[in-house]
């Protein structure tokens, strides 16, 4: 009996630790250690090039031009490339409008590790800044990002990522879910580097980018772990941010959530050499527990967790015990409340949380699962979430 109460601590102890703990310490490490920052120069204004690729983006890539080039940077410092291999909707004759963005394009679609391959050979300048085409960027970000790269020692910068709530839709939680993300990522700069950028709005210098291969499924995260692993820090600048609305429904965002858990699977494979903690102690204490952990133990650690616990209940156990079933039990009636709420367009926060945290761990299961099926990793070229059709500049511009 013992030995199953011993388990159950392991697996509670995992989660709090990659939820919670790890950035604690991190966070109580960082402050201990810090030093006095070095001064920013606000006014270092390098030359870049500004790439988006876009596939059948015809609803929402005149709005995303809009807000590039409405950009607070010096308009001769920005090369706009925008890549749109395989669109086959108007996409091409929107972007064919405005002489000051470069097109590229080819009738074959490769995915878009690809594509990024093709247009980075194609820039012209040492910074490579990357957005989304349904992403808008707040006028300042160039700017407060392009500031890092004064310091030789930053390899790429990283803005911040907001979502929109919407009503009837799961952006609540999603949106909740970024903030503790955004949380998390201003530890682990702090600490030592972000590991892994968001492809809303992320930046690497162009000699340190390695072509990714075309089955890469999570090509930000990659691009920026091959930054950080080469020496280099990927800084965190939440005041320049890419905004964007949630996915149009919850089978929307379970698409997405799966293929960045396969993707993460994936790129636990190319960088297996951080869990060689003593060699770069900072860095794999960050990747093992702000990634590894969510990606390849957490997810499995919940259902165990319950299960064994019920089990201890039965055979009888101490109230702890006792008290941590109920605990486990109120928080999944939470979650099954939240899922009916959601169905009925109702948001009310700490169900919707409780739902949404759920839905995100199953998610990784499924994508697991998929994983394992080979075929499922042979091609970048995958199915693009949809987002809220309403989505336009003039309504996410004032965020």
């Amino acid at each position: 009996m013992q030995w199953l109460e011993i388990i159950i601590l392991l697996l509670a102890g995992i989660i709090f630790f990659n939820y919670a703990g790890y950035a604690i310490i991190a966070g109580i490490i960082a402050k201990l250690s810090a030093q006095k920052k070095p001064a920013v120069d606000t006014i270092y204004q390098p030359k870049l090039s500004f790439i988006v690729a876009a596939y059948n983006e015809e609803d929402i890539i005149e709005d995303k031009i809009l807000n590039t080039l409405a950009l607070d940077y010096p308009a001769n410092k920005i090369e706009l490339l925008f890549i749109t291999d395989g669109s086959t909707d108007r996409t091409n004759e929107i972007i064919s409008r405005y002489s000051q963005v470069k097109l590229l394009f080819q009738p074959e679609r490769k995915g878009k590790s690809a594509a990024l391959n093709r247009v980075v050979e194609s820039a012209s300048h040492e910074i490579l800044v990357f957005s989304d085409a349904n992403t808008f960027l707040n006028p300042e970000a160039l700017g407060l990002m392009m500031q890092h790269y004064a310091d030789p020692r930053t390899g790429g910068v990283s803005g911040e990522k907001k979502v929109k709530s919407l009503a009837k839709s799961n952006a609540n939680s999603e949106g909740l879910y970024w903030k503790y993300e955004s949380l998390l990522k201003k530890i682990d700069s702090a600490f030592y580097s972000l590991v892994g950028a968001a492809g809303e709005l992320f930046s690497v210098r162009k000699s340190l980018y390695i072509p990714v291969a075309e089955n890469v499924l999570l090509d930000d995260f990659v691009i920026s772990m091959r930054v950080v692993t080469k020496g280099f820090k990927v800084k965190y600048e939440p005041a320049a941010y890419g905004a964007e609305l949630g996915s149009a429904g919850i089978s929307e965002e379970e698409k997405r959530k799966v293929r960045i858990a396969m993707g993460g699977f994936q790129a636990m494979k190319e960088f297996r050499h951080l869990y060689r903690f003593w060699k770069t102690p900072r860095l794999s204490y960050l990747y093992i527990s702000h990634r590894v952990l969510r990606w390849a133990v957490t997810p499995f650690c919940l259902p165990l967790l319950l299960i064994i616990n019920i089990i201890t209940v039965i055979m009888g156990t101490s109230p702890l015990f006792v008290v941590l079933l109920a605990a486990q039990l109120l928080f999944y009636l939470s979650a099954l409340i939240g899922y009916g709420l959601y169905k009925k367009g109702i948001k009310i926060s700490i169900f919707n949380i409780c739902y949404y945290f759920v839905f995100m761990n199953i998610s990784v299961i499924k994508g697991f699962i998929k994983y394992l099926d080979r075929k499922n990793v042979v091609s970048g070229a995958w199915e693009k979430s949809k987002r809220e059709m309403s989505q336009t500049h003039s309504g996410l511009k004032q965020f």
